[in-house]
């Protein structure tokens, strides 16, 4: 049995176990005999509490998995993969939506909650994203305009608490039909994508040539 850890920079539920439902997927594609462990530690992402931006949340979930990396080193971890998680909000504005059209007006930006990966094997990492779902206004102005952490203002919108450790924003959202757990399990299938992929990821570009 071929056991490997992969440490995540997070010990919150939905993400452990999007993580582990995840690699219970793609540990066959890896080897026949491949076995996962999986390790939560608590780092920053160096971003704020709620990304507003592709670029923001990237950067987040990057700097997880490099911050577990860190701690990986200073504790003499032998861990094989490091995997940061990050969600947060999507920005797109007007221009974006509407591209040939000269007079935009007040049209609004469309604001989108979606959910990123980064997984690294220590030498090279990779980027995965979830879908995507708009958002209400009303809670994109909480979030964007009053600077309200998004746990807070969905937990106020739905008159519950604690959704970020249930289903999460998603979850409400959607109406359970996806979950948060979900949103990052397919993430992190799709950052692990050229790891159990490699033969596509390492053709060299002449060998698409017709």
């Amino acid at each position: 049995m071929n056991k490997l850890t992969i440490a995540v920079g997070s010990k919150r539920g939905p993400k452990m176990a999007a993580v582990t439902e995840a690699l219970a997927e793609i540990a066959p594609l890896l080897g026949d005999a491949v076995q996962f462990d999986v390790v939560g530690v608590e780092v920053e992402s160096g971003v704020g509490h709620t990304p507003a931006s592709r670029a923001e949340l990237m950067r987040g979930a990057r700097q997880r998995a490099e911050a577990v990396q860190r701690v990986a080193q200073q504790n003499n971890q032998r861990w094989d993969y490091f995997a940061g998680l990050e969600g947060g909000l999507d920005v797109v504005a007007a221009h974006a939506q509407h591209p040939v059209s000269p007079d935009l007006g007040d049209v609004p930006p469309c604001v989108f909650l979606e959910s990123w990966a980064y997984i690294s094997d220590g030498r090279v990492g990779h980027y995965g994203r979830s879908g995507a779902v708009e958002i209400p206004e009303a809670l994109a102005h909480e979030v964007l305009e009053n600077g309200v952490e998004l746990s807070v203002a969905i937990d106020a919108l739905a008159g519950a608490r604690g959704i970020r450790d249930a289903q999460g924003a998603w979850g409400i959202l959607t109406r359970n039909l996806i979950s948060r757990q979900e949103a990052f399990r397919i993430a992190v299938i799709a950052a692990f994508a050229p790891f159990y992929s490699g033969e596509m990821y390492s053709r060299p570009r002449q060998s698409m040539k017709a």
